[in-house]
C-alpha cells in the first residue's frame, strides 16, 4: 500500500505505523483488532497532526473502519477493501478467488460487499474465499520456505472449492501483505489467472481526498517522505522498508 501511495502522492509526507507489537492481525479476535485500531489512530492524530488516515490493512478496515468513522466524523479515512468490484468486472469464467485473512473473510462487512456484488451481477459470479492463516506473519519473517508452502496449499483448496464452477480466472489478493508474495502466487496460477490488488485504487481514493481538503494538508508541504514507526521493534520495519521499497528510512518505535 505504501509503494501505490508513494507513487500516486510523491509531493506528501507519511507517517508509517506498523503494529508489531500485535501483528498479524488476521486471526486475533475482532474486539482486539477495533481496540487497536481505534488506539493507533488517536496516537497518530495526536501526536502527528496527519491530515487524513488510510487503514492500510484489509482486516482492520473490516472490523474497525466504520467505528473509527463515526468517532472522527471531522477526519478523512480511507479503508481498504479487497478488491471484489474490480475482479468482478475483469473476470471471463465468472469464477473469481480470494486469498485473505480469517478476519477478512468472516467478518460482516466483507460478507455484505461478496453477497451484493453476487447478487447484483447481470452474469453468473461466485467468489470463492480462502482464509490464509498464517501467510502475512511468513512474509513479514520473509521465511520464504514457509511462503512458498502456504501459498501452495492455499491456492490448491482454492482451485478445488467449487469444483461444480469454471475455473477460477481472476484472483484478488485481500491482504495488504500479499502482493509480497505475488511472484511466489503467479508461479502457481499460471499467467491465464488475472491477479488483482488495492493499492493503486486506495492510493487514487487519498489523492483525492486530499485535494478536497479545504486548506492545504500540512503532509504535502516542503517535507515530502516517510516517517517509519513501529509499536515493536523497529528494525524489522526498517529492514522491510528497505527490502520491498527501497526506503534506506530508520524505524523508530511508537508506544500506543
Amino acid at each position: 500500500m505504501l509503494r501505490a501511495l508513494l507513487a500516486e502522492i510523491p509531493q506528501a509526507h507519511f507517517v508509517y505505523l506498523a503494529d508489531g507489537a500485535h501483528a498479524p492481525y488476521g486471526e486475533r479476535s475482532p474486539q482486539q483488532i477495533a481496540e487497536r485500531a481505534h488506539r493507533i489512530t488517536e496516537g497518530l492524530r495526536h501526536h502527528f497532526g496527519i491530515d487524513a488516515l488510510v487503514v492500510a490493512c484489509n482486516t482492520a478496515t473490516a472490523l474497525a473502519i466504520e467505528g473509527l468513522r463515526a468517532e472522527h466524523a471531522d477526519w478523512p479515512i480511507v479503508g481498504v477493501e479487497p478488491a471484489l468490484k474490480p475482479a468482478a468486472a475483469l473476470t471471463r469464467t465468472g469464477h473469481v478467488g480470494v486469498m485473505a485473512t480469517r478476519g477478512t473473510v468472516e467478518s460482516e462487512r466483507y460478507s455484505r460487499l461478496r453477497q451484493r456484488l453476487e447478487s447484483g451481477s447481470d452474469s453468473p459470479l461466485h467468489f470463492s474465499s480462502q482464509a490464509c492463516d498464517g501467510l502475512a506473519d511468513a512474509i513479514e519473517r520473509d521465511d520464504k520456505a514457509a511462503i512458498k508452502s502456504l501459498c501452495k496449499r492455499y491456492w490448491e483448496m482454492l482451485k478445488t472449492d467449487r469444483e461444480d464452477l469454471p475455473a477460477i480466472d481472476t484472483l484478488v489478493l485481500g491482504c495488504t501483505h500479499y502482493l509480497f508474495a505475488a511472484d511466489v502466487i503467479r508461479a502457481l496460477t499460471g499467467p491465464e489467472v488475472a491477479l488483482v490488488e488495492t493499492g493503486v485504487p486506495v492510493a487514487k481514493r487519498t489523492q483525492a481526498v486530499l485535494k478536497d481538503l479545504p486548506d492545504r494538508p500540512h503532509a504535502s508541504g516542503s517535507h515530502p517522505g516517510v516517517t517509519l514507526l513501529s509499536t515493536g521493534d523497529p528494525e524489522p520495519l526498517a529492514r522491510a522498508a528497505l527490502r520491498w521499497l527501497g526506503l534506506n528510512v530508520p524505524g523508530q518505535q511508537f508506544i500506543c
